[in-house]
């Protein structure tokens, strides 16, 4: 088997100070990843699935093209290996926007700065308004959201509202801009136990494409912001890449990296990976724009693309959670329980709020695929022998 020259993985040390500081050796992995990932034979995939502990180049071998082709025997190894893991159980949660004002550019995004859409921002009687409409779904696990703009979603309103939410829920996390290490201690002193943050893309010049302007164009800086908030305090972490915007195949491996990574340095954290893929979302003309929609072209990643990078991450972490979000189509989500998804969100909403509060200009981040209400979505992990839960009870004992 050959495989890529790299000295990490699963039994070597991915020991350093900063995730950054090891992501270095990886910028140029994009040029050689391409070239290795057509060298694998079928026998190559199948003496990855043999191995007890799935290393870096069996990883390498399962994103490969000829991998595609043996899906099959590697879902049968993923879903027995979630069921040992995991049992037959999928934890529901929610996502509530607090605030869309951001002061970033990203050129994929709805919330961008460049789009001249109505901002909004929940008051703190609002938020508790949503959540008493959200609790009573019987959902106990939410997740916040805002856009990049400390001055509308500051640190100290965030904290608030996690006060608040915490009345209501058994964990609360948030996915927000990144932070310092002293502002994440502030968040979870409040009572805030997870962290959700996207890479977006780890190819970091096509990241610096993508993010022209605005805090979130410090790589680095989002790069590390997992591990401040692991060293601040955080039960959980949940990591990914937006599928989609670069090679689906390098986004996987250097997320399955940094987990890795985290989990080598902070081996009491809990760690998640989703998998989110690029949707619509609502964009102003091109004159509004600046053009920057000219910058960015999706790359189509297929559904047998994202099953197959699913199953090569569940291969790889089988401890990790995956979370599967409501941009997937409600069928192909159901079909995907039993693959290694652990985390499924449902009565979604990507507008502020949303849940209660909510007005016609009123522009979600992105268009959901799957609209389904809390108990409709119940009712189908029921249907697939699964057993929904409601509470992350570890999070509060």
């Amino acid at each position: 088997m050959k495989v890529f020259n790299a000295k990490n993985g699963h039994g070597l040390n991915l020991k350093s100070e900063h995730f950054s500081d090891l992501s270095v050796l990886y910028e140029d992995f994009s040029f050689t990843l391409k070239d290795v990932l057509k060298e694998f034979s079928r026998s190559d995939i199948l003496s990855a699935l043999r191995q007890h502990r799935i290393d870096l180049p069996a990883l390498i071998a399962l994103l490969s093209q000829e991998a595609g082709t043996e899906l099959e025997a590697m879902a049968k190894r993923a879903s027995e290996q979630s069921l040992r893991q995991f049992g037959r159980t999928i934890q529901l949660f929610t996502p509530l926007y607090i605030s869309n004002h951001c002061i970033n550019r990203c050129v994929y995004c709805a919330f961008s700065s460049k789009n001249h859409l109505k901002r909004h921002k929940l008051s703190l009687s609002e938020i508790e308004k949503e959540a008493e409409n959200i609790a009573s779904t019987g959902l106990r696990q939410i997740l916040v959201l805002t856009g990049d703009s400390p001055k509308f979603s500051s640190v100290a309103y965030i904290a608030d509202a996690i006060k608040i939410l915490s009345k209501y829920f058994s964990s609360v996390g948030v996915e927000i801009y990144a932070l310092s290490q002293d502002e994440y201690k502030q968040l979870a002193d409040a009572g805030c136990d997870s962290l959700t943050i996207y890479q977006e893309t780890y190819n970091k010049s096509l990241y610096a494409k993508l993010h022209p302007a605005g805090p979130k164009k410090d790589y680095a800086f989002r790069l590390n912001a997992p591990e401040r908030a692991a060293r601040a305090g955080f039960r959980s972490v949940n990591i990914g890449a937006l599928l989609g915007l670069g090679s689906w195949q390098e986004d996987v491996f250097m997320t399955a990296i940094h987990a890795e990574w985290l989990r080598q340095n902070f081996p009491h954290l809990e760690l998640g990976i989703s998998l989110p893929r690029m949707r619509p979302c609502y964009e102003d003309t091109k004159e509004a724009t600046g053009g920057d929609i000219d910058t960015f072209q999706v790359q189509v990643v297929s559904d047998r693309d994202f099953v197959q990078a699913l199953l090569a991450l569940r291969l790889f972490l089988p401890e990790a959670g995956l979370s599967i979000s409501t941009r997937e189509e409600a069928s192909f989500r159901d079909n995907l329980i039993s693959l290694g998804v652990t985390r499924m969100s449902a009565g979604v909403s990507t507008a502020v709020g949303g849940h209660v509060v909510d007005t016609d200009d009123n522009i979600p981040q992105f268009e959901i695929s799957d609209t389904r209400s809390v108990d409709e979505m119940v009712n189908s992990i029921l249907k697939k022998g699964y057993q929904p839960v409601f509470n992350d009870w570890f999070g509060r004992y």
